[in-house]
């Protein structure tokens, strides 16, 4: 079997409604806009897709692929998976692919494989559980007591635990974080996630906070340019630590924020920011030679089946972004995140596909 056609398309997505942020100052709301679709096929009628999220992706995706992908693919094997995530790594060297684009045509090629063999990407890549449970992973909210009435909600709908995107002040979130628990009690996990606002001094005053609230991890407190920052704060305070999200490097820049000591919890794997599916897999079993978690950023197709093949990640993330709260498709009253089942990965729902693409968003 060979890659005889490499193809994308540009999807329309409108803007998120209501608009959300992750802090003071990052606004985390998608913007309406055009979204690229990539498309390889072979000479014997297998086909995968992958879906890049980010605004602006479809003329960057089609750009990419006009210029250095499409000659790297065509006439190659796409079950070699291993092989040709390295030939884009290579390209890689040149290009400086923004991280979500690295693995794009790594899912496409698993998506392939997987529909070829009338499975879903998970139980190709080896299936390790049929379910997961989720946490709530809340958007900035205005006040303490929206965050408290978003955690009453959460939990009602099943929800096992959650995350709080604050504001970015070190004092204030500190506060939030105390109310929270205070709130919910002793036996739900907690979890923060500063959104790389802080510097150093700031993230350890947080921390201790966190560490004497007993939060499960703290994530990504600063930028993650310095492990050496991460390693400083990791000897001052108790609260675990989950690094490298959107650092270069895949699992090789894992591994040093693993060798630092600043990985007390455990890393990010994420199929759009981490190498797609190969990228994370490696991330994945690198952290659990050491015994750490490989916690999946985001909550989206792709990284669902991510949480269904790896061994050492806790929780999937769903993401709440307004009140009233509403749980995610595809999560139970229970407050589980089920397998896929369908073959290969699919599309997200709800979109205008071209009519080449009709069918990929149903097979979920």
């Amino acid at each position: 079997m060979k890659i005889t056609h490499v193809e994308t398309w540009a999807v329309h997505v409108p803007a998120a409604e209501p608009s959300f942020s992750w802090r003071q100052g990052l606004s985390g709301s998608p913007p309406a806009g055009d979204r690229g679709v990539l498309r390889i096929g072979t000479d014997q009628g297998a086909t995968g897709v992958s879906f890049a999220t980010r605004a602006g992706s479809a003329m960057a995706l089609s750009d990419i692929v006009d210029r250095v992908i499409r000659d790297e693919l065509v006439g190659q094997d796409p079950l070699q998976r291993e092989w040709l995530w390295h030939r884009i790594l290579e390209l890689d060297r040149i290009e400086e692919f923004a991280l979500p684009m690295l693995g794009m045509v790594d899912m496409a090629l698993w998506d392939l494989a997987a529909r070829q063999y009338e499975v879903p990407v998970w139980e190709l890549m080896g299936g390790f559980r049929l379910k997961l449970p989720a946490y709530a992973s809340t958007a900035t909210f205005a006040s303490t007591a929206e965050y408290l009435d978003v955690a009453d909600q959460a939990l009602a709908l099943g929800y096992h635990a959650i995350k709080l995107h604050a504001w970015g002040d070190a004092k204030r979130d500190a506060a939030l974080s105390i109310a929270l628990r205070e709130h919910v009690g002793p036996d739900i996990d907690l979890m923060f996630d500063g959104s790389a606002g802080f510097d150093l001094p700031d993230a350890i005053r947080l921390g201790h906070t966190l560490s004497d609230a007993k939060y499960l991890w703290y994530e990504e407190p600063i930028r993650e340019h310095s492990i050496s920052s991460y390693a400083q704060l990791a000897r001052a305070v108790r609260v675990p630590l989950l690094v490298a999200e959107t650092s270069d490097g895949s699992y090789m820049n894992s591994a040093d924020f693993i060798r630092a000591g600043a990985a007390t919890f455990g890393v990010r794997a994420s199929t759009g920011l981490r190498g797609g599916y190969t990228g994370s897999l490696r991330t994945a079993h690198l952290a659990d030679s050491f015994r750490l978690r490989a916690e999946i950023h985001g909550g989206d197709i792709p990284n669902q089946h991510l949480a269904m093949a790896i061994p050492n990640t806790t929780y999937y993330e769903s993401l709440v972004t307004s009140l009233p709260v509403v749980r995610e498709a595809g999560i139970g009253a229970d407050g589980m995140l089920l397998a896929p089942t369908g073959p290969g990965a699919a599309l997200p729902f709800g979109l205008d596909y071209p009519d080449a693409l009709a069918g990929y968003a149903a097979d979920v």
